[in-house]
């Protein structure tokens, strides 16, 4: 098996060997602590866009798109939940703390960057095979992780959802970041 597939896969759950020892080893220490909870809301905030734009489309086990995303975020950046989700990563990470704050910070940040190079190869070889010019014309206008300054103005006219629409398909995200913050704060304050 192509382990880019394997990653993309099970990309729900890769996270929970790193989840473990970050819960065990936590201490929250308020001044990271606040930075962290800036950092998961800063991610967050991204997430729902690109969820806005997209929809339910990324919630798949399957690599490909039914349409192509060119429009809001994805006029800006090809990638703005990965994007969305390292940032995220990242805030638990200073939301934790921990003696070992730092090098969880590292592991995060360099497995996170391994997946997502992985993963956003995997798509961008089925969404080229898929759409073909338009992608490569897409891909040649708009970067795949650091947003443009102005959006990319093409003739992608896709409405995003409505805010509860979003929310439910944000469901799952919300939930494991809630569940986090809890049992970090949980073992902080019973532990």
């Amino acid at each position: 098996m192509d382990l880019r597939n394997f990653l993309f896969a099970n990309r729900s759950y890769t996270p929970i060997p790193i989840v473990i020892p970050l819960i065990y080893f936590s201490r929250i220490m308020v001044k990271f602590s606040l930075f962290g909870i800036l950092l998961i809301i800063v991610g967050e905030l991204i997430r729902l866009n690109a969820v806005r734009y997209a929809g339910g489309r990324t919630r798949t086990t399957k690599v490909g798109a039914p349409s192509l995303c060119t429009t809001g975020p994805y006029a800006r950046i090809r990638n703005p939940l990965y994007v969305g989700n390292l940032i995220i990563y990242c805030g638990i990470i200073f939301f934790a703390g921990g003696p070992y704050m730092l090098e969880l910070l590292i592991i995060v940040f360099l497995f996170f960057t391994f997946q997502y190079s992985m993963i956003i190869d995997l798509e961008e070889e089925k969404l080229e095979k898929l759409f073909d010019i338009e992608y490569v014309i897409y891909k040649n206008n708009v970067p795949k992780l650091i947003p443009r300054y102005t959006p990319w103005i093409n003739n992608n006219k896709i409405e995003p959802s409505t805010i509860k629409q979003t929310l439910k398909i944000e469901k799952r995200t919300l939930q494991n970041l809630l569940l986090m913050v809890l049992c970090i704060l949980g073992k902080s304050l019973f532990l």
